[in-house]
């Protein structure tokens, strides 16, 4: 399946879109987001489950994928703008926003703007261990990785020179692996700025947790326990935080839970949204 894409005011937006025609009140939209390095084409199994009941599509978020690439600091702001943008350039209303990671704080600020706006846009909201918590240890985790970011021909020349050295000394691998994220690093300006603009705790501007009590649109939170890169207690202040929220703790899942867990996760999604099928809101 080919991406389609739509040009917004600013930027450019590649998106999968398949299953059925509309969404209805018993049957919303569901739109897709993200993780961080990832894009649309990660949801392809999860969608294809769903697409017989729904019409499921998936956004490349900006900075990632086929949308635009454009070199900010960014914040989880961009990303909410952007996406509304998105949501009304398709003119999608009733849309059940799926959030994995990165996606999933995108979902959630999206919704914390949208307590008091249009509810008709915005109908039910499912994160997936999602991200967006403040958490200062992660403050400086990805220190290391900084020099092989700097935008300067000498790192790639060092690089150059010191390969057959790998060769030699048995550390190809290691090599490999650096080259690798400086390649895929320089495709991916959101991730370059993560690391690179967030040096310091106060620095985390646009964590959510102080917000998400304003959500006012049925939510389901999914966790995997055995998560190392969201921890478990971040998926849990959600699941409390957010007024009426489901919370589902899968005991083997990690962060991956979105493909090694797609049909359990299909299952969750189907009976949470059926559940509220023909229901008011609590926002009407």
């Amino acid at each position: 399946m080919q991406k389609s894409t739509v040009q917004l005011s600013q930027y450019q937006a590649a998106y999968l879109d398949f299953g059925t025609e509309s969404g209805t009140q018993e049957s919303p939209v569901l739109l897709f987001l993200h993780g961080f390095l990832g894009e649309s084409s990660l949801w392809r199994s999860l969608m294809t489950r769903l697409a017989e009941r729904y019409r499921c599509i998936a956004l490349d978020l900006l900075g990632f994928g086929g949308s635009s690439k454009p070199k900010l600091k960014y914040t989880i702001w961009h990303q909410t703008a952007f996406l509304s943008e998105f949501i009304a350039a398709l003119g999608l209303t009733n849309v059940a926003l799926i959030g994995h990671s990165y996606g999933g704080w995108t979902s959630a600020a999206f919704a914390i703007e949208q307590a008091d706006v249009n509810p008709s846009v915005l109908s039910q909201l499912i994160l997936i261990a999602p991200a967006g918590i403040r958490d200062d240890s992660f403050v400086g985790r990805y220190n290391y990785m900084r020099p092989i970011l700097w935008e300067t021909p000498v790192v790639d020349w060092v690089l150059t020179g010191i390969k057959p050295i790998a060769q030699v000394t048995g550390q190809q691998k290691t090599y490999e692996q650096v080259a690798m994220a400086r390649r895929e690093f320089g495709k991916q300006p959101v991730a370059k700025s993560f690391i690179v603009d967030r040096l310091r705790p106060e620095d985390a501007i646009d964590t959510v947790e102080k917000d998400i009590h304003k959500i006012n649109r049925p939510a389901l939170v999914i966790a995997g326990a055995q998560d190392t890169t969201i921890p478990l207690w971040h998926c849990e202040t959600y699941g409390q935080g957010i007024p009426g929220a489901k919370f589902e703790v899968l005991p083997e899942a990690d962060h991956d839970l979105t493909q090694t867990e797609c049909d359990l996760i299909a299952t969750l999604i189907n009976q949470f949204l059926q559940s509220w099928d023909g229901k008011r809101r609590p926002d009407q």
